[in-house]
C-alpha cells in the first residue's frame, strides 16, 4: 500500500505538476537521489589503536570511517549519515570512562563528543548500551547532539523508554535541481534479549519485545504520519536457518517482512552485507544488499566499513517510490600480503574530540598488577586446552569460593568454572588474538584476556547439565568424515569463539566426527548425537543427578548464547564485581602466576589419514603448539591466517 501523501507534498507535487505541464505536457517528472550511510558496533572504537596491543590499528577507529563519511557526502547531494548501536562499551577506552572515571552530570562521553563532529542525523541502541546500566546510559546519551531511537524497550509502566521513532524534514535537492521537503520517518530496534543479558541492570525497571512483533505495531503509526519514506536502525543480525522465530536475536529476516520500510541498517553480528558472509541465506541477496527485496547494509564492526545505501526515488500521485537502489560496504582498510594497509587517514577533528579521553586510556591500561612466569596466547584455544582459558577459570574459582564459603546453602557442593576463548581470530582477522609476554602484567592485558565488562554469575546445575553445556560448546566443531582422506576444515567458521566454554574440573573428550548435538545458535538439532565423552569429575564418570554450582558470567547465565540450564531462573550468586575484576584481584593477590593448561580437555583420536585443518595468527608458528594435538604447519591462507594440521595426541 503506498502511504497517503501529506497536504504539503500534494501541494508541491501539483505545483510541480502544472510547471511541468506549461513546459511540456510530455516532461517526466523529477527523481530524487538519496544516499544514506551509517555505522554500527563501533564498541567504543575512535582512534585507529588496539589498546590490548598497546599500538596503532589502521583497521578499526571512527577517525578512519569518518573520512568514508566525508568522502560520501562530497559525492551526493543527499546524504544522510545514521549509527546502529554498540557505541559506548567494547575498547578499555569505554571501560575506563564507565568504570573508573565515571561521567559527571553534563560531561559528554569522549565516543558521543567524537560522534557529534560528524552530524548523524539519529542512532539506535545496541545490547552492550547496557552493560554499565541504565543511569550510565542515560548520562551518556544525554550529550549527543543527535536523536536515539529504540522502540522495543519499555519502561515498567509500558511506556517507552526511549524515543521509538522520529520524522525528519530534511530539504533535498531532485535531479532538476529544485528543492524538495520529504518526510522520512526513522525507527530503532535492539536484540529483546537485553532482558535476559543484562539482567541485573535492567531487571524491575526496562523489558524488551520482540523486533519483528514491535515493528508490525509501530510502523504504521509511523507511516500513519504521512512520511515519504521509513528508515529501520535494526541492531541485529540474520538468522541463518530455520523459519523465524518470536523474539529471536537476529531478526532481520523478519524485519524485512514487515510493509512499509524501505531501507534497513543491520549490525549486531559484525559481519558485511552486501558480501559473501550471508551467502545461501534464503531471502538475502548479498551481491545486491537486500533483505527480502528491501535494499539493506551491515557495515561490520569497530568503523571497518561504511555502509552506503543509494536511493532513487520518484515522486507519484500520492508520495514517492523507490525505483531503485545501490548498497556498498566501503572498507576502511585492505589486507594485502603486507598486513593491514589503510586506504584512508584519520579525521584531525574526531581525534580532537577525544584526545585527553584517549591519553587517560593509555596510562589506565599500562598500569601494572602483578606477573606471569610464561607467556599467554590464544592461538591454539579452540583446538586444544589453553593457558589464556585456563587462567580465567583459575580466577573465577579462587573469587567465587569465597564467596560460596559465605553462604550456608552453597556450601559442600563442588564448584565448577566456565570459560571461553574471547580473541580467536575468525572474523576478527588473524591479528585478533590474545598475546601476552612473560613478565610483569598490566591491565591492558588481563583486559585483553578478558574483554567483557560481564558481572561474575555462578549457576546451580546438575551434571546431566554440565554434559549439555559441554555438547552446546562442542557445537563449533564441523563434522569430520574418518573416512575421508581429503582436507576437512575442524572450525565452524559461523559459530562464535565466545561460545566454545571450556569447563574446568572435570575431564572430557570431545568427539567431532560425530554429528553436533546443537547449531551455532544453541538450537538442538539431533537429540541422539554425542560428542562429549568420558566425562569425568575427581577421576569418576560424573554423576548425572549430583549438583554442581558452575561459575560463568551474566550474560551467559541468563541465556547468551543458548546454553541448557541458563534462562536466568538457575542464578545461586550474583557477584559484585566483574569477571574481569575477578582476574584482577586474582592476579594482585596471587603476584606472580604460573599459567598453565592442564589439559582437562581433548579430542578423541581420529584415523591418521584424516587431514583435519585449522586457522591461526601466523604468530603461531613462534610458540610451542600444545601438548595434546599434533599441529603441522601447511601454508599460508587466504587472509592473512596460517593453515595447520591437527592431529589428537
Amino acid at each position: 500500500m503506498t502511504p497517503p501523501m501529506s497536504r504539503r507534498a500534494a501541494m508541491q507535487a501539483a505545483g510541480a505538476a502544472l510547471m511541468a505541464g506549461q513546459s511540456s505536457a510530455k516532461a517526466a517528472p523529477a527523481r530524487l537521489e538519496l544516499r544514506l550511510i551509517g555505522t554500527s558496533d563501533l564498541h567504543a572504537n575512535i582512534f585507529a589503536y588496539d589498546y590490548y596491543r598497546d599500538r596503532p590499528d589502521d583497521s578499526v577507529g571512527l577517525a578512519k570511517t569518518a573520512a568514508l563519511v566525508r568522502a560520501a557526502r562530497a559525492e551526493k547531494a543527499n546524504v544522510l549519515l545514521f549509527d546502529n548501536g554498540d557505541i559506548i562499551q567494547g575498547t578499555p577506552l569505554g571501560d575506563y570512562v564507565a568504570l573508573s572515571k565515571g561521567l559527571k552530570d553534563g560531561e559528554i562521553h569522549p565516543m558521543i563528543a567524537a560522534m557529534n563532529t560528524l552530524g548523524y542525523a539519529a542512532c539506535t541502541v545496541g545490547n552492550h548500551e547496557f552493560n554499565y546500566g541504565l543511569d550510565f546510559l542515560d548520562k551518556a546519551l544525554a550529550g549527543a547532539n543527535f536523536p536515539v531511537v529504540c522502540c522495543n524497550v519499555f519502561k515498567t509502566d509500558g511506556s517507552a523508554y526511549f524515543k521509538p521513532w522520529l520524522v525528519i524534514e530534511p530539504t533535498l535537492r531532485d535531479e532538476a535541481g529544485a528543492e524538495r521537503k520529504l518526510r522520512i520517518g526513522i525507527i530503532g530496534f535492539t536484540p529483546p534479549q537485553i532482558a535476559q543479558w543484562d539482567m541485573a541492570h535492567l531487571a524491575g525497571r526496562v523489558t524488551a519485545t520482540g523486533i519483528a512483533e514491535t515493528a508490525r505495531i509501530e510502523v504504521p503509526k509511523l507511516r500513519a504520519e504521512g512520511v515519504d519514506l521509513v528508515v529501520a536502525l535494526c541492531h541485529s543480525g540474520i538468522a541463518r536457518k530455520g523459519p523465524t522465530q518470536p523474539g529471536e536475536e537476529n531478526a532481520g529476516l523478519a524485519l524485512a517482512q514487515v510493509p512499509e520500510i524501505d531501507a534497513i541498517v543491520l549490525g549486531h553480528q559484525h559481519l558485511l552485507l552486501p558480501g559473501a558472509d550471508f551467502a545461501g541465506i534464503d531471502g538475502v541477496d548479498v551481491a545486491a544488499g537486500a533483505l527480502r527485496a528491501v535494499p539493506a547494509f551491515m557495515p561490520g564492526f569497530w568503523g571497518s566499513h561504511l555502509g552506503v545505501i543509494d536511493l532513487t526515488l520518484e515522486p507519484t500521485g500520492s508520495g514517492w517510490r523507490v525505483a531503485g537502489a545501490h548498497v556498498e560496504a566501503r572498507p576502511i582498510a585492505a589486507r594485502g600480503g603486507h598486513g593491514v594497509e589503510p586506504l584512508v587517514v584519520a579525521e584531525p577533528d574526531v581525534l580532537a574530540a577525544a584526545q585527553q579521553a584517549h591519553d587517560e586510556t593509555l596510562a589506565y591500561v599500562r598500569a601494572p598488577v602483578g606477573d606471569i612466569a610464561s607467556p599467554i596466547n590464544s592461538y591454539f584455544a579452540l583446538v586444544a586446552d589453553d593457558p589464556s582459558v585456563q587462567l580465567v577459570n583459575a580466577a573465577q574459582l579462587w573469587y567465587a569460593a569465597k564467596l560460596i564459603a559465605g553462604t550456608p546453602s552453597l556450601r559442600g557442593l563442588p564448584i565448577l568454572s566456565a570459560a571461553a576463548p574471547f580473541k580467536a581470530g575468525g572474523r576478527g582477522g588473524p591479528d585478533y588474538y590474545t598475546d601476552v609476554k612473560a613478565g610483569p602484567i598490566a591491565i591492558k592485558n588481563l583486559a585483553d584476556i578478558y574483554l567483557y565488562p560481564n558481572m561474575l554469575r555462578a549457576v546451580k546445575i546438575d551434571g546431566a547439565t554440565v554434559r549439555e553445556w559441554l555438547e552446546r560448546s562442542a557445537g563449533i566443531f564441523r563434522r569430520i568424515d574418518p573416512g575421508s582422506t581429503v582436507e576437512q576444515p575442524l572450525l565452524d567458521d559461523a559459530f562464535a569463539s565466545y561460545n566454545f566454554d571450556v569447563i574446568d574440573g572435570v575431564t572430557y573428550l570431545i568427539d567431532p566426527t560425530q554429528p553436533s548435538r546443537y547449531d551455532e545458535d544453541g538450537k538442538l538439532i539431533d537429540s541422539k548425537a554425542r560428542r562429549i565423552l568420558d566425562l569425568k569429575f575427581a577421576g569418576t564418570p560424573i554423576d548425572e543427578k549430583q549438583l554442581f554450582i558452575l561459575v560463568t558470567n551474566n550474560y551467559r547465565a541468563s541465556g547468551g548464547g543458548g546454553f541448557p540450564g541458563c534462562d536466568g531462573s538457575t542464578v545461586v550468586l550474583e557477584a559484585p564485581d566483574l569477571n574481569r575484576d575477578a582476574l584482577v584481584r586474582y592476579i594482585v593477590e596471587t603476584k606472580h602466576v604460573e599459567p598453565r593448561a592442564d589439559g582437562n580437555w581433548r579430542f578423541k583420536p581420529w584415523p591418521s589419514a584424516v587431514i583435519a585443518t585449522f586457522l591461526t595468527s601466523p604468530s603461531a608458528a613462534t610458540v610451542e603448539p600444545p601438548s595434546t594435538v599434533k599441529a603441522t604447519l601447511i601454508k599460508p591462507a587466504p587472509g592473512g591466517f596460517l593453515k595447520y594440521r591437527i592431529e589428537p595426541i
